[in-house]
């Protein structure tokens, strides 16, 4: 429990659903005290998209006790993440942070620890809205927000040139840190902060974990964020791409493999100082899967305007050291071993942290329960290498959500360890819903395009 409990009066019993979305319902803090350690809450599970149906829609909330903290912006009130729990009384399977504890489990019966951490991406608005009158802005901007590439009386900020702006130039950086100390007080810690590459595009990179608890950071931190911007009268956004012409966001992952006792870190080769064959298995576990791979980690609409070449997005499955044009980029370490791990550029912030850590690193475990082979490095920009000069076997990733969602059909086998093919199911048609939702919207850019033709 993080901060003082003396004067609570609420508590939030927040729990994730399939896509991510954080929900949660409030109860007095004495009779949340009163019912601990059993259940604390219910919740009609018919109401939540891609739960239970109508007859068995009865569920209970269990409280994770170690994400109990009170809100720093609201010290009557506290929150606690929770585990889902059936009608029948049992852990709920399609409950993403049981899933994030399985495929923990089911990691390190295969001998490993698994050890991740994510740098989550956003952007910084005054206000969201369609601007129809110029919409190659897209959803984003308007005359009065914060950084105005687009004002000609403002020459100091162009579009993909704003990476490490110190302040003034960087006029988010207060925000950022009130979000930061927030967040800190909420029980976590972060890694770095800066300004990224677009305009009004943040980057903060949060402590590594096992997949439960880097999930739950992030979940953490877009909460905290949400409520520290408001405060601030702006509005964060986790859009992958909320602009046209600029940098999108992703959430990039960092994952290594280590002993049960984590003393030894399994993807560092002592002999070759450099990847070991176990990590080049992972490695070829993720590439091979990638396609179907997106549906989780791209899992929007949105996503696909992000993953274009020429942004640092990856869009060819390769790999390749300190090379971010390769959807895994092997980071350099200044000589330090224990800080051997790959990084996954493909995921984005609109991904259900708990389901698409959990799995990236089941793609990586079938790599090494089947010797797949990832092929040699690309150390080269691979969107500056002409197609025919690219290796046959490399695959590049989906164009759409619809394409994503296709592969995941053709292959989850992988992920059957844990997911079962109930959830994946209920995934699946969640994300056609959507992609077909948004297929039958025009959109302002179309207006633009066609209106008078």
């Amino acid at each position: 429990m993080h901060l003082s409990a003396a004067g609570i009066e609420f508590v939030d019993l927040q729990y994730i659903d399939l896509t991510g979305f954080l929900r949660s319902v409030t109860v007095p803090y004495k009779s949340y005290k009163e019912k601990l350690p059993n259940f604390v809450g219910a919740f009609d599970g018919s109401s939540v998209e891609g739960f239970e149906p109508i007859n068995k829609s009865d569920m209970f909330l269990k409280a994770d006790e170690k994400t109990f903290s009170v809100l720093p912006w609201n010290d009557k009130k506290a929150r606690v993440l929770t585990e889902i729990y059936n009608s029948y009384s049992k852990r709920y399977q399609k409950d993403p942070r049981y899933i994030a504890s399985l495929a923990t489990n089911y990691i390190k019966e295969q001998g490993f620890s698994p050890l991740v951490g994510t740098e989550v991406e956003f952007f910084l608005f005054n206000s969201v809205k369609i601007n129809v009158e110029n919409p190659i802005k897209g959803i984003g901007y308007n005359l009065n927000s914060i950084e105005q590439p687009w004002d000609n009386d403002s020459l100091s900020l162009r579009t993909k040139k704003a990476y490490h702006f110190s302040q003034p130039n960087d006029k988010l950086a207060e925000v950022r840190e009130k979000i930061i100390n927030s967040f800190n007080k909420m029980g976590y810690d972060f890694e770095a902060s800066h300004h990224e590459v677009a305009v009004s595009q943040n980057e903060i990179g949060v402590k590594a974990g096992d997949p439960l608890f880097v999930a739950d950071e992030v979940i953490t931190f877009k909460y905290v964020a949400r409520n520290i911007s408001l405060e601030n009268g702006l509005i964060p956004v986790f859009m992958p791409k909320p602009l046209f012409g600029d940098n999108g966001s992703g959430l990039h992952f960092h994952i290594s493999l280590w002993d049960l006792d984590m003393k030894e870190n399994l993807f560092f080769d002592q002999s070759s100082n450099d990847l070991s064959q176990l990590a080049r298995y992972f490695i070829g576990g993720i590439l091979y899967h990638g396609k179907s791979l997106a549906a989780i980690v791209a899992p929007t609409t949105n996503s696909y305007h992000r993953l274009v070449p020429g942004y640092e997005a990856p869009v060819y499955l390769v790999w390749g050291h300190s090379n971010r044009s390769a959807a895994i980029r092997i980071p350099a370490t200044g000589g330090r071993s224990k800080l051997t791990r790959i990084e996954f550029r493909s995921p984005d912030p609109t991904c259900n942290p708990y389901l698409a850590l959990s799995a990236t690193l089941l793609a990586g475990i079938d790599g090494i329960k089947k010797k797949i082979d990832p092929g040699d490095p690309y150390e080269m920009d691979v969107y500056e290498i002409p197609k025919e000069k690219l290796s046959e076997n490399v695959s590049v990733l989906p164009k759409s959500l619809d394409e994503a969602l296709d592969e995941l059909e053709s292959d989850n086998e992988y992920l059957q360890p844990v997911f079962s093919k109930e959830l994946i199911n209920s995934y699946i048609e969640i994300k056609r819903k959507e992609s077909d939702t948004i297929r039958m919207m025009p959109n302002p850019y179309e207006i633009y395009m066609y209106i008078n033709i």
